[in-house]
């Protein structure tokens, strides 16, 4: 392949977080040279903190039907999931009206469909990048426990149980005797479960994302640890980088960077309703209690996992600025309803994280080539679920930087869908 500019990189992705990188296995698979560029090492943003779920069934919207009832008793919860810094309450209120109406069953239905083809193969897809690194150990066949208390009872007839058992999601009610089978550690509050099987979880997060970023890089790909200041077009053809470093020309740009994406892009005349939702985790380093698959309590909203360096919570949605200070009483309130859940857990010693989700109103990503833009591609706004979508939105770039039929519906990922 050829370019007119010998200084050119093949193919430049902005971002080395789980996305980024697991596009550039996919294009390295059709033969582009790769440089992936990040202001931090590969894996140590957003991609390092979440829960390690990885499941071919998360094919669940946040936008489910009577959510925005519980939304009041939430924001006015100390405990509660969810959190709004005040001074952000008019951009997130517009946002919010926009992912409310996402919540119709037969467009809630689209979205599932819409998210299920790019997590339905992700735990193969892992597993195959995994494959001779030395470290295939960082993921692990996994089952998502899905536990009760109190009121709160299961019901696999419910519409977020029936989105995966009609994806094909092998789905069983357990009660609590089977729970402490499953699950020894757990309180006996919890009176039953509903176990998701055929999943995978990972150890450290970040660390599977620097081993395939390495796997990227021993394939011949380049790495530049620079922050860009602005991305335009070059009047000779492609694009020009401005970096803290050095100008860097590509013919084809990947812009990956999470919730920093719609301000690389935004003085281009491309304006998307990517908000900032940030999510914290708490790690639980001397625990004492072993966890032997993801467990999330469904009254709680909260996902506990066991990680290399200890026991991780993981939860919350605060909704602020990208430049805000973290809250990190967001992280403390996990203690106790880890606590709760595991009562033996060694509290003594923690560590809290935070992390900014790219959150678009209908959950889905945008995979595009951006319109008057050619050879400009976006892979970004994955919300919750960056970790799950990450290898299925590889392939779908792939494909559509080459031009190949992709077999499926592109368009609820096509940028043009938040135009009206």
């Amino acid at each position: 392949m050829s370019f007119a500019n010998k200084d050119a990189d093949n193919i430049v992705i902005i971002g080395a977080g789980i996305i980024g990188v697991c596009c550039a296995l996919s294009l390295q698979e059709r033969g582009f040279a790769v440089h992936l560029i990040d202001r931090s090492e590969p894996g140590e943003a957003t991609s390092y903190g979440n829960a390690g779920v990885i499941s071919p069934w998360s094919c669940v919207p946040q936008c489910m039907p009577g959510v925005w009832k519980q939304v009041p008793k939430w924001l006015f919860d100390p405990l509660g999931p969810v959190r709004l810094q005040w001074q952000n309450l008019l951009p997130a209120a517009l946002w919010s009206i926009r992912f409310f109406t996402n919540s119709r069953p037969g467009r809630l239905r689209s979205i599932s469909d819409a998210m299920y083809v790019l997590v339905k193969d992700n735990v193969d897809l892992y597993k195959k990048y995994l494959g001779g690194t030395g470290q295939e150990h960082v993921l692990k066949d996994s089952f998502y426990v899905n536990v009760f208390r109190g009121r709160s009872v299961p019901n696999i007839r419910d519409l977020a149980w029936q989105l995966r058992i009609d994806h094909g999601a092998p789905v069983e009610l357990v009660n609590a005797g089977q729970l402490k089978e499953i699950e020894p550690a757990i309180s006996g509050e919890y009176h039953s479960a509903i176990i998701i099987k055929d999943q995978a979880r990972a150890f450290s997060p970040g660390k599977l994302c620097k081993v395939l970023a390495d796997k990227v890089l021993s394939h011949g790909a380049s790495f530049s640890k620079v922050e860009i200041k602005t991305l335009n077009v070059n009047p000779n053809g492609g694009y020009e980088l401005a970096t803290t470093e050095k100008t860097i020309k590509a013919e084809r740009v990947v812009v990956c960077a999470g919730v920093w994406s719609a301000g690389l892009i935004a003085h281009l005349g491309i304006k998307l309703p990517l908000i900032a939702e940030r999510g914290y985790h708490l790690e639980f380093l001397n625990p004492q209690v072993e966890v032997r698959n993801s467990i999330q309590d469904i009254e709680a909203k909260i996902v506990v996992s066991s990680m290399e360096s200890g026991i991780r919570s993981a939860g919350t949605s605060e909704f602020a600025s990208i430049d805000a200070k973290p809250n990190y009483r967001r992280a403390d309130i996990l203690k106790p309803l880890t606590k709760r859940l595991l009562p033996a857990l060694n509290v003594s010693k923690t560590q809290h994280w935070m992390g900014i989700r790219p959150s678009l109103p209908d959950n889905l990503p945008v995979i595009d080539e951006m319109p008057d833009l050619p050879g400009l591609y976006a892979a970004f706004g994955h919300s919750h679920f960056g970790l799950g979508m990450a290898p299925g939105t590889g392939i779908v770039l792939a494909n559509i930087v080459c031009e190949q039929a992709t077999g499926i519906d592109l368009r609820p990922y096509r940028l043009n869908r938040f135009k009206a």
